[in-house]
Formats: structure tokens, C-alpha cells, sequence
């Protein structure tokens, strides 16, 4: 099984300029957690990823004024990237080695085509779910 089988495709993307208003607004109509931030939107090469989770921790969480911040502020770069011809064991290692929970997919002149995310896996390949979010979900944090 390919990437290409399970992704997301036609996904909605957003450049370093966007505001975080915007950006909020399209994760809530796309019903999705993340938009990939592409150099422009005619090259639609990633450059980074915001989550609902970056916006939060980032940006809420710190204080700053959401409505004042673009993606740029908060967007975690470089993001992980495969292609649709990439094996689904191999998007797996990426995303654990990473410990991100979902993989930008990018055609071959490199501009984003869609989104591999562990629900996508969960939904549509029975046990290897599982592991994925085991993995990525691993604490780097120290228990004390």
C-alpha cells in the first residue's frame, strides 16, 4: 500500500503572510487540525505546517495576541514530507521518527498534493494504527 491510497488529497494550504484568524477559520471549515504553509500559492512548495495544537501552545498558551500573528509566528518548519509512491510502512517510520501525526505529501516538482495523518492510517489499515500513535506519541519528557 502507497501513501497515495489512504491521503487526503485536495487539501487547503496558506502562506507564511496568512493570519492566524484565517488560518483558524480554515482548520474549522476543512474540519481538519492542520494546513500545511506553502512558499507561495502558485508553487505550493511546504515550508512548514501549522496545527490547532501550535496555535494553542504557541500563541494562546503564551499570551500573545492571535489576532496580531501570522502563520510565520507559529508554524513548525522544515515538515515532514513522502510522496504518493511513498510505501505506508515508510510514511509510518517517518511520522514515528518525527513523532508527528501527520505527513505533508508532495508531488515530484515538490508542491504539496495532500496529507497522510494517523487517521487516515487508523481508518483504513487495521492493527498498524496503533503502533504509529504509540510511537509518535512517545514522551520525550523525563517522570520524575
Amino acid at each position: 500500500m502507497k501513501a497515495r491510497d489512504i491521503m487526503t488529497g485536495e487539501i487547503a494550504t496558506a502562506t507564511r503572510e496568512t493570519s492566524l484568524e484565517a488560518l483558524a477559520k480554515m482548520l474549522v471549515e476543512r474540519d481538519c487540525g492542520a494546513i500545511p504553509i506553502v512558499e507561495s500559492a502558485s508553487s505550493r512548495k511546504p515550508v512548514g505546517i501549522v496545527t490547532d495544537r501550535d496555535i494553542v501552545c504557541r500563541v494562546v498558551a503564551a499570551g500573545k495576541d492571535a489576532l496580531k500573528l501570522t502563520a510565520a509566528d507559529c508554524m513548525s518548519s522544515p515538515c515532514v514530507t513522502g510522496t504518493p509512491d511513498t510505501r505506508l510502512d515508510e510514511c509510518c517510520t517517518a511520522m514515528e521518527k518525527a513523532q508527528v501525526r501527520r505527513l505533508v505529501i508532495v508531488d515530484a516538482d515538490g508542491a504539496c498534493c495532500g496529507m497522510l495523518s494517523q487517521a487516515d492510517i487508523a481508518r483504513r489499515v487495521a492493527g498498524k494504527a496503533g503502533e504509529v500513535v504509540q510511537e509518535v506519541s512517545r514522551s520525550a519528557r523525563v517522570s520524575t
